[in-house]
């Protein structure tokens, strides 16, 4: 009669994800051994007990106890039948030969060192072709394979908690999560049917370039919380819905029952490829509201898990590779000046979270004068990079470096395209349309006022410039945060005309006549476009370039090309950004509870039947939602300005693309 067996997850051609994968076999054995081999590797925890105890082994008996566990504990038979401890002291046995763990008392002879006949056997001549544990390693079976050493409970256990303590040293690295109060994602989405943009939209984020296909359907195996047992037990579950790196799971066996769903951070501590107890000595045990549903779950699963697809075996190792971070503490780098945006200043890494920087400028000897931004932002750049391509820079009152204090290596940085400026290039004079860095909401009239090296521009806003130029901010020729004269018409996005011009409705036609000026040739801006992925109505976490220090919940609401309005969910459209597809200050929804950085979530009612006609007070409930340290806030900022009638400028972040440069302030509001 043929039989069916579990190999290792094995991954099919065009798959990322390794499928669970069940093979017929026809030679016949004996009842005993079909039994033994029908069994999971990666069910160890409860499928772990033998109808045949009468025969006895060859094999040295094992003195190895543990610490007995409650008698409540069930650990499901071959036979489909639950048993549970006669006494609560017989305490659990592993066999010396699969891992399988289960109940000693149950356990094959006097040695109660094997689980079954066949292991014992096995063991004892040596020729078991593969052992589970190699088949659910992905490791094709060998005639000359080794027996497995013996690996008694309390050694996997042992084992286990090392790998806990290297989660948690990890986690030394990282801040420790705020939590939100009052706000889930997965309450958030579920309850007005949002949709979260995929993780690899977000090529700059842990795991943007290796997600594979998680997907709907994945199997993985999780902590099971409804359980009343005081040690921890674990249930295989399936993702319902995936919303960034948070997936909806459901555990199997609850069909189309969703009283017991819940959320999970795909790439936490807590969640595990299909096999991974077995590996690791933990019992699976099913959840106690459907644990009479199925006389047999041993049937049950091999049903479900067929052909089923889950993590791959290094899947905890890629998002620990992915959240390792170039950038160290005391690296100095050169970065905008937040005080005056035409030039930069020399900066230290004060800290480093999931790749955002917060850089305190050298000169601040209480280390409050900070700025944030993130490691590919285009803000950042080697010490040097000023005085190479001509940019202004502020010489700092420090004449040698502080002592462990290092210039952050050059290839650390952000690359930008290679320009060929011999041809036809950019002038001084010429007009163009650009995104305005002291208003994000808007695209606005703009003047190219200095060319740099390297293909770096100097812009000004017509009609916001101060005097002395000390407001005009640096892009990359090949940013997309820079347009053609036209492209707002074209697209119909509203183009903001000059502060003071009269002639209304604005048309570039007169503007140049008007100015004697000419707009920069078509063909020298950036028109490349890539497959983002992104669509109108997704969520994610995106920063608050304003307010660097905050990411908040997010909504993309239009796209134009490969630039993305980004709306700030419970606040008005005036705090709208256009932000690039690229832009490093866009996450995955659930990137904030990963790195340990807090999430603003939307504002509440209350907040938004406040908001008056008055700007400033708008501005003063959203930037009190930040609760992390501050030299100034944007509100007092403003009061200055409305009191003394001038400009300046409040430290922010532009990351419209990995390759531009821009900076983001807060100005005089008209």
């Amino acid at each position: 009669m043929p039989r069916m067996t579990i190999t290792a997850p094995q991954r099919q051609p065009g798959d990322d994800l390794p499928c669970l994968v069940i093979r017929e076999k026809t030679e016949h054995t004996s009842r005993a051994e079909r039994k033994r081999r029908d069994s999971f590797g990666m069910f160890d925890g409860y499928d772990s007990c033998s109808e045949d105890t009468s025969s006895s082994s060859s094999s040295d008996e094992s003195e190895e106890e543990v610490a007995p566990l409650p008698s409540s504990l069930p650990i499901i038979k071959n036979n489909g039948q639950v048993y549970t401890y006669p006494d609560g002291k017989s305490g659990m046995a592993t066999c010396e030969m699969c891992g399988m763990v289960g109940v000693r008392d149950a356990f094959y002879s006097k040695t109660k060192r094997f689980c079954s006949v066949s292991c014992s056997r096995s063991y004892s001549s040596n020729s078991k072709k593969a052992s589970i544990l190699a088949r659910l390693q992905g490791k094709p079976p060998t005639k000359k394979a080794k027996v497995l050493q013996k690996q008694p409970l309390v050694a996997k256990l042992a084992a286990y908690a090392q790998y806990q303590a290297t989660l948690q040293n990890q986690a030394k690295t990282k801040a420790a999560a705020v939590p939100v109060e009052g706000f889930s994602w997965g309450n958030y989405i579920n309850s007005n049917s949002f949709t979260a943009a995929p993780v690899t939209c977000f090529k700059h984020a842990p795991m943007g370039t290796c997600w594979g296909d998680i997907s709907e359907g994945v199997r993985v195996e999780v902590l099971n919380t409804d359980c009343s047992l005081p040690t921890k037990v674990f249930w295989i579950a399936g993702i319902v819905k995936l919303a960034g790196y948070n997936a909806l799971l459901r555990y199997e066996g609850f069909e189309n029952d969703s009283s017991l769903d819940f959320w999970c951070n795909v790439c936490g501590s807590d969640i595990h490829p299909v096999g991974w107890c077995a590996t690791s000595g933990k019992p699976l045990v099913p959840p106690r509201s459907i644990q009479h549903k199925y006389t047999n779950w041993k049937a049950f699963l091999v049903k479900r898990l067929t052909g089923a697809k889950t993590l791959p075996p290094d899947f905890s190792q890629k998002v620990s590779e992915s959240m390792q971070y170039p950038f160290k503490t005391s690296m100095r780098v050169e970065v905008v000046d937040k005080t005056h945006l035409c030039r930069t200043r020399v900066a230290v890494v004060e800290c480093v979270i999931g790749g955002r920087l917060r850089l305190v400028y050298e000169e601040s000897e209480d280390k409050t004068d900070d700025f944030w931004c993130h490691m590919y932002s285009p803000l950042i750049h080697h010490i040097g990079w000023s005085r190479s391509i001509g940019h202004r820079f502020k010489r700092s009152d420090i004449t040698k470096k502080q002592e462990g204090h290092f210039d952050a290596p050059p290839h650390l940085f952000m690359k930008v395209k290679e320009v060929d400026t011999a041809g036809e290039w950019f002038k001084e004079g010429m007009k163009l349309e650009a995104i305005d860095p002291l208003n994000l909401s808007a695209i606005c009239v703009a003047t190219i006022r200095k060319v740099l090296a390297d293909g770096f521009l100097m812009i000004g806003i017509d009609g916001s410039e101060a005097a002395d130029g000390s407001d005009w901010f640096c892009y990359h020729a090949t940013s997309p945060s820079i347009f053609p004269v036209g492209f707002c018409e074209i697209n119909m996005i509203e183009l903001t005309p000059p502060r003071g011009y009269a002639k209304l409705p604005f048309k570039w036609f007169d503007y140049l006549r008007e100015t004697d000026s000419i707009a920069a040739p078509v063909k020298l801006f950036n028109k490349e476009v890539p497959n983002h992925g992104f669509h109108v109505g997704m969520k994610l976490e995106a920063v608050d370039l304003m307010e660097p220090r905050l990411v908040c919940v997010a909504t993309v609401t239009r796209i134009i090309h490969r630039l993305l309005r980004i709306h700030f969910d419970g606040w008005e459209d005036e705090y709208d950004q256009w932000v690039d597809c690229e832009s490093p200050d866009l996450y995955p929804v659930g990137w904030c509870q990963l790195t340990g950085y807090q999430l603003q979530p939307p504002a509440p009612q209350s907040s938004r039947d406040s908001q008056s006609s008055s700007s400033k007070q708008k501005k003063k409930a959203k930037s009190q939602q930040y609760k992390g340290h501050k030299k100034m806030t944007s509100l007092q900022l403003k009061e200055e300005l409305l009191d003394g009638e001038e400009y300046s400028f409040l430290q922010g972040a532009s990351d419209q693309e990995s390759n531009g440069s821009a900076s983001y302030y807060i100005k005089q509001e008209p």
